[in-house]
């Protein structure tokens, strides 16, 4: 009997121990309760040097592999950062056609630094977050903080201006919000990336203090404060040397001065040599030498960080260390987004959204220059006049990896129209690319067979009897103009339309000009024009954010982030007629005087204004407008405060 019941015991506990046994433990890697460090290094040691090299490099244009047979995901990218850009094919960069990808554009990140305002940054992170979200993207490629050196970089437009004050600021806010949806920033470009045209061959020699005054302190607060998760490496050179094959800023700098725990991404097709991109700063490499399949096999095993980095950790020539950080980094990464549990679904196109979009377009808006209160536009208005090409043209195609496929754009043209309450006619002015464009009211035909002088007959006529002329002009992002991979040939309006915009003052005192532009451009009208009005790249919503302003449903509240010089060789990359673009070494030889310090150090004055009992124009940025050097005065509540924080650190501003 004994017997029985021991035999009956020893079945009850095989039972327990196998077919009702309790389910095996979940790896810590799996284990999202688990402390993020506890999970990268559990991870890492379950991997082999195959898999450890493959999750290094892209598998596609914009994904990354992970580890399949440990469940690890992949990591999915997207460009920013003023929208989620359309899918493309695998391995090409013609889109993929798909029907669900329209998104919304917000404004350009001129017009965000323009607001002065972090609760402003603050929306946009988070609206644009939750659409990076929903579109299951891990990493948005942006924002930029690169510095404005000189008024011709065609990438002016992406970035915060030329303060690093401001920058700094206005960063932070956007890299929380965003990566509250387990979305990873890529704070790009890392560093110096001050020119288009020769990118890739740009070196940059620039003085210690310059780097750290006015060139870093952005990126360092997006990494220390904002706690960014990833970091582009730029196209150029510095101190003879390609930044996603350096050691000084993205190692030294980045990655051992302020202790950035996070990813450093290279730009598509900045690695160049497989020695020194194994030695450098780089965890991730992107974009190199795509489009097909190679004769060996995937085109992605040729990457710098794959096969040739492979071979080089089996014989030795590169460091098993530099390579167990590097995958800790991506783990690191893939584990706060594409792995992590608690992230939102995320929205996208919400009327919240849209209205975020005008919103943060309404208060980057500039008032210049308002003499004899040409605006608002009266309420009692019976005909406007709306003149330009800008008026209609879509604004959020072209400019290279900014460009967006939206769900809408309302053009300045509609928004006026909308708004107004009275007849608005138009007026083309001026022809400048083909196309078509929606203005909201009819398709507009941007070709136009008329001549010059034809156009501007036809405007100044109409001009003649209207109650106010409203000209939308300015650049595009077209090549030559604020566009990636090209720079601007001089500072002045294309198309003529400096000739269009003086005619129309003639005819007409009552006229408001309106710039869309992320550039200074020149303004030999200045003084016949009553009213200018910089209007930025604003996105989906921009001609409803401009009547906003323009009939003062919102205070144009707005501050310059840049300087825009009289005349080119006034600003100090241009300063003596020095070379640009510059395909070589390139020297920085006005150091920390940049923007409006360099002003102020040549003492070179503003260009006279009349005054007719409105505000003076001033063409220079925030600081030049009449805010205090050390005070607090007229800036938006949290500057004061930021500004108290750094006066701690080692970015010492000299007047």
């Amino acid at each position: 009997m004994m017997k029985k019941a021991a035999l009956v015991f020893l079945a009850l506990a095989i039972a327990v121990t196998s077919g009702g046994r309790q389910k095996p433990k979940t790896p810590v890697y799996l284990d999202p309760s688990a402390d993020v460090e506890a999970r990268v290094e559990d991870a890492l040691s379950r991997m082999t040097l195959e898999e450890k090299v493959a999750i290094l490099h892209a598998q596609s244009k914009f994904s990354s592999r992970g580890v399949p047979r440990l469940g690890i995901p992949e990591l999915w990218t997207s460009d920013g950062p003023h929208g989620i850009r359309a899918e493309v094919l695998w391995n090409k960069w013609s889109t993929a056609n798909w029907t669900n990808d329209s998104c919304i554009a917000y404004p350009a990140l001129t017009c965000l630094a323009a607001s002065f305002d972090p609760a402003v940054s603050a929306l946009y992170g988070k609206s644009i977050g939750e659409e990076a979200r929903y579109r299951e993207k891990d990493v948005l490629l942006g924002p930029g903080v690169n510095i404005l050196r000189t008024p011709l970089n065609g990438r002016n437009f992406e970035y915060m201006g030329e303060d690093p004050f401001l920058s700094s600021v206005m960063v932070v806010p956007y890299v929380r919000e965003v990566q509250k949806n387990g979305v990873a920033v890529c704070v790009k470009h890392f560093a110096l990336n001050n020119e288009e045209k020769y990118r890739h061959q740009t070196d940059v020699y620039l003085s210690d203090r310059a780097l750290y005054e006015i060139y870093l302190p952005a990126f360092k607060a997006a990494v220390q404060k904002g706690g960014a998760w990833s970091v582009m490496a730029s196209y150029n050179l510095f101190r003879g040397r390609h930044v996603c094959e350096d050691t000084v800023l993205t190692k030294r700098i980045l990655k051992d001065e302020w202790g950035f725990d996070g990813v450093v991404i290279s730009d598509w097709g900045g690695c160049h040599d497989d020695d020194l991109t194994a030695e450098g700063g780089l965890d991730l490499e992107f974009g190199t030498g795509t489009n097909g399949l190679s004769s060996t096999g995937s085109v992605f095993d040729l990457y710098h960080l794959a096969n040739p980095y492979l071979e080089r950790l089996r014989d030795g020539r590169a460091s098993m260390e530099q390579l167990d950080d590097r995958c800790r980094r991506v783990l690191r990464l893939i584990m706060r987004t594409a792995m992590a549990e608690d992230k939102p679904y995320g929205s996208l196109c919400s009327e919240e959204h849209y209205a975020a979009a005008r919103r943060i377009g309404a208060s980057g808006i500039v008032l210049l220059k308002n003499d004899g209160a040409v605006l608002p536009v009266k309420a009692d208005a019976k005909k406007i006049l709306v003149v330009g090409e800008n008026a209609i043209k879509p604004l959020n195609v072209g400019g290279g990896s900014s460009s967006l496929k939206t769900q809408h754009e309302i053009s300045p043209l509609q928004g006026i129209t909308e708004r107004a309450g009275c007849e608005v006619v138009y007026a083309r002015g001026y022809v400048g690319s083909p196309g078509t464009a929606q203005d909201g009211l009819a398709t507009a035909r941007l070709q136009d067979s008329r001549s010059a002088d034809e156009l501007i007959a036809e405007a100044v006529s109409l001009a003649a009897d209207a109650d106010v002329v409203i000209f939308v002009g300015g650049l595009n992002k077209d090549g030559q103009q604020d566009c990636e991979g090209t720079d601007r040939v001089s500072m002045d309006l294309p198309y003529g339309q400096d000739d269009v915009i003086a005619a129309l003052a003639a005819a007409n005192p009552n006229l408001a000009v309106v710039m869309v532009s992320g550039n200074p451009v020149t303004m030999p009208w200045a003084d016949d024009v009553n009213a200018i009005v910089q209007g930025w790249y604003c996105g989906s919503e921009a001609g409803h954010a401009l009547a906003d302003v323009l009939f003062g449903d919102v205070n144009p509240s707005g501050k310059l982030p840049f300087t825009f010089p009289v005349k080119l060789e006034d600003s100090p990359a241009h300063y003596g007629g020095k070379e640009f673009p510059n395909p070589g070494k390139t020297f920085y030889e006005e150091g920390i005087f940049v923007g409006y310090r360099w002003f102020e150090h040549k003492g070179i004055k503003r260009q006279a204004r009349r005054r007719r009992g409105g505000a003076a124009l001033h063409f220079r940025s925030r600081k030049q407008r009449g805010a205090p050097r050390e005070g607090t005065q007229g800036l938006p509540e949290g500057i004061p405060r930021a500004r108290a924080e750094l006066r701690g650190e080692d970015h010492h501003r000299q007047r």
